[in-house]
């Protein structure tokens, strides 16, 4: 008896030396949690420490690094018994979900909810870092015995802080200039931060639209982990303007028509749970407004699509809220209440996924098999034409599907779909090509990243409205209502490159070509280009083929055929080897068509007026893809610059002021004039239509909009007819002006590729148009490359008034200036990194046009 009491003795005195370790965040920071903004390394020592001092109920995981070399952390919280079989219980539920590799049968009952929580992906809406710490600190507190029950039957994942690079950015700049106090004055500079701002990462990238095309590092090193566990339950924890109150589920629609019932059923009973902590502490609230369920790659819709309950919570106060901040209504708004909304409703997710685990975990299973029996949508495959010509774009597509987990395979014979190209029913052969089942885990997804033509049940939404990957990536393909199945695995192909003495020509094909290129011309090697199709040894080589020979290049020696090597092979591109320069068909190498290829020293535009997320996507595309080195430069000194170093200038999407100012404006001329070459992108292109712009010699011009051009005596008498369509709801004013925009829909753009900025294109592109802007037809002193005209509308939402004004009209084009150029590329070719198949629309104007 003594014995047992001297043992249990012990235990209690182990314990409490164990709690009393064990610090509340107040306790181990020093200050109380919404007092002032705690730094990315705090928030991880404190993470640290937990998991240091709470060994049986936590498991901390660095699953990656930040661009900056932050660490990026999960933290996994339950039972100690659950802790014990975490991969276990990690295994299991791949196998519920039928993504495991073994073939062991799954365990549905008693397998525990999995929740997952998400902070602070938008780095300066910062409140939710700080309602991570006191979510973990509720988790382990050894007094708190709700927790403890729900824990029982629940595993929490907490990531507390998915974009460190702009929580630092934001917090570093705020704590360096804010007062003694905070300043509640929305006048003040505290609320004012500096271009670009914290909100997105190292690249100025919204790591919120992401998930799906992962394109950043933190978003592959998260995605990877989150596809390797798949939660059943997903909360993405946000920001939005001071003047808001709380926003949490149910979402607002569109929702997309593969979410299911018990999907949205879920998000009612999750939202009540939050309503009545809300209520009863008088906090302000909505549901089902603003935020909707349709494009693919936030962080409620991917998990969403991945069989969770994904929902994103929105506290008012990002951005502009500081430590505290006074709203319209007189109310301040302080950091730590914005913190205790995002920890409330933390708490009562995982209460409400607790109460129902089973229903969850019997749901999330469900959800796979039915997908994997009969798949998801009216298109049971989806066929990508294995075209050589587009083996970089495959490639390239076949990268994301690995990355989202979507399985496919080869396959040959006949069968009959959709032609993404032509818009029709048509019959088609396999040989070889891609085929992607709907008849697998991740059906939902196949279904959103593949269906041509999604249905959109309201217009009223927050984001682009069509993303299809065939027109994204430029790939001919076919969406089937049959199935077809698959009968080989899809191989990377790795090529042998043979020797030569004489020289190599590669297709000018993707974005692997370019880097090639792009890797020769900063060696030194001299490089040249065809401006015509011709034929070499029974090899057919179109506009912009790369041609490197040893004349000019003699100065190598022999190493030059092993640096050209090095570098093709490096990047998995074909050399061609020739031994003459006479070719069969086309210009021989000696011809004026063949032109040399010189190294352009590129500067891009960046700073207050610019397009963060335009500038971003550029800067990373140079950097992380074609590894060309590029310059920023802030657009407020331009007017320092000293033109002779640089003869490429990126202007992305800005409204560039400095076309206004004449000692500046002259001097940006008069580099052009003197051979210095523009890439205009999307509000480049309207700044460079201006008026102020033509005077300095710029011919683009906006189409004008229907009836602009009636006379003035056929303009009234339009008006004297009365119209009672122009009699309006005042309540109907928001739905009213969706008639005059497009959020993001796909049109089809009849291209010149005899241009060379149309080089390595067919006679068409796809194009992602996001607004009501298109251009005049060029009379003279420039080439229409890119026009859409009638009925080119592809897929997505097109208000009706704006419908007639998007036809007709040039959307790429350029313009001879002197001895310099200007590409004028209207759309977004770039769009969030993902539109693979622009990209190389952007290099053409880089290295080609104008030279």
């Amino acid at each position: 008896m003594h014995k047992r009491l001297l043992v249990l003795f012990l235990f209690l005195i182990t314990t409490h030396l164990s709690f009393a370790q064990l610090k509340s965040p107040e306790d181990f920071l020093g200050y109380k949690i919404g007092s002032r903004y705690t730094p990315h390394f705090k928030i991880v020592n404190y993470f640290n420490h937990v998991a240091a001092n709470a060994t049986a109920t936590v498991k901390l995981q660095q699953y990656g690094e930040t661009n900056e070399g932050r660490p990026l952390l999960l933290s996994f919280i339950s039972s100690p018994d659950n802790m014990k079989n975490l991969e276990a219980i990690r295994m299991n539920n791949l196998r519920l979900a039928n993504l495991a590799k073994d073939k062991a049968a799954p365990v549905e009952e008693n397998a525990p909810a999995i929740v997952w929580l998400s902070y602070n992906v938008h780095g300066n809406e910062t409140s939710s870092s700080e309602a991570a710490l006191m979510t973990i600190w509720s988790l382990v507190d050894p007094f708190d015995n709700k927790t403890k029950e729900w824990l029982k039957n629940t595993v929490v994942v907490i990531d507390p802080c998915i974009n460190p690079d702009g929580r630092d950015r934001y917090v570093n700049w705020f704590n360096s200039i804010v007062g003694k106090k905070a300043n509640a004055s929305r006048i003040s500079r505290e609320h004012r931060e500096p271009w670009p701002g914290g909100r997105t990462n190292h690249y100025n990238f919204d790591l919120n639209r992401d998930w799906a095309w992962q394109t950043q590092i933190e978003s592959r090193q998260r995605i990877k982990m989150y596809n390797e566990w798949m939660p059943h339950v997903h909360v993405d924890y946000h920001e939005q303007g001071v003047n808001q109150p709380y926003y949490f589920a149910p979402a607002a629609q569109p929702y997309h028509d593969v979410i299911t019932s018990w999907q949205r059923d879920f998000q009612v009973t999750i939202g009540k749970n939050h309503a009545k902590y809300f209520d009863a502490n008088g906090w302000l609230y909505f549901t089902k407004e603003v935020f909707d369920l349709y494009y693919p790659s936030y962080g409620d819709t991917y998990p969403t699509y991945n069989g969770a309950i994904g929902m994103t919570y929105e506290q008012g106060g990002g951005g502009a809220g500081g430590a505290a901040v006074l709203n319209d209504e007189g109310d301040t708004l302080t950091l730590f209440d914005r913190a205790i909304h995002h920890y409330t409703t933390s708490l009562s997710t995982i209460e409400i996924s607790s109460l129902n685990a089973g229903k969850l975990v019997k749901e999330f299973r469900k959800y796979f098999n039915e997908a994997v029996a009969s798949g998801i949508g009216e298109y049971k495959t989806y066929v990508i034409k294995n075209n050589a010509k587009d083996k970089e774009r495959i490639e390239s597509l076949l990268d994301l599907l690995n990355k989202n987990g979507i399985q496919y395979s080869s396959g040959s014979g006949a069968g009959k779909g959709y032609n993404y190209n032509t818009g029709k029913e048509e019959s088609f052969t396999l040989n070889n090509d891609i085929v992607i089942s709907a008849l697998q885990p991740r059906s939902a997804m196949v279904k959103v990243l593949f269906e041509p033509k999604a249905k959109l049940v309201d217009s009223a939404t927050y984001d682009i409205t069509a993303w299809a990957l065939p027109y994204a990536y430029g790939l001919e393909g076919y969406a089937s209502r049959d199935r077809i199945n698959g009968i080989g695995t899809v191989t990377k192909t790795k090529v042998i490159n043979a020797e030569t003495t004489y020289g190599y020509v590669m297709h000018w094909s993707g974005i692997q070509t370019v880097k090639t290129a792009g890797q020769l011309l900063q060696k030194g090697i001299l490089l040249r280009y065809a401006t015509h199709p011709f034929e070499v040894n029974g090899n057919k080589f179109e506009r912009g083929a790369i041609i490197i020979l040893k004349t000019a290049n003699k100065s190598f020696g022999n190493d030059l055929w092993t640096e050209v090597k090095k570098a093709a092979d490096a990047n998995n591109i074909q050399l061609y080897p020739v031994s003459t320069g006479f070719v069969d068909k086309g210009y021989d190498f000696g011809s004026g068509q063949v032109v040399p290829l010189k190294a352009p020293k590129v500067a891009l535009l960046t700073g207050e007026g610019i397009g963060g997320n335009s500038a971003g996507e550029i800067w990373h595309f140079f950097e992380q893809q074609i590894d060309y080195p590029i310059t920023l430069i802030n657009v407020n000194d331009i007017g320092r610059v000293n033109w002779n170093e640089i003869n490429v200038l990126i202007m992305p999407d800005g409204n560039y002021r400095f076309l206004g100012e004449k000692v500046t404006a002259d001097a940006f001329k008069d580099w052009v004039n003197k051979g210095g070459r523009v890439v205009a992108l999307e509000g480049a292109v309207n700044a460079l239509s201006r008026p102020d712009a033509a005077g300095l010699g710029f011919s683009i011009k906006s189409k004008k909009t229907p009836d602009a051009d009636l006379p003035a005596g056929q303009a009234n008498k339009k008006e004297e007819k009365v119209n009672y369509d122009l009699l309006k709801k005042f309540e109907d004013r928001e739905r009213d002006n969706i008639t005059n925009i497009t959020p993001g829909s796909i049109y089809k753009v009849e291209i010149d590729n005899t241009h060379p900025l149309a080089y390595g294109y067919p006679n068409y592109y796809y194009t992602l148009k996001m607004d009501d802007n298109v251009y005049e037809f060029f009379k003279e002193g420039g080439w229409n490359v890119g026009v859409i005209k009638k009925d080119n509308q592809v897929s997505g939402f097109v208000g009706n008034r704006l419908k007639d004004k998007l036809k007709d009209g040039l959307v790429f084009g350029s313009q001879q200036m002197g001895g310099g150029s200007i590409s004028y590329i209207s759309d977004d070719v770039m769009f969030r990194n993902f539109w693979e198949n622009g990209k190389l629309m952007l290099c053409n104007a880089v290295f080609f046009a104008g030279q």
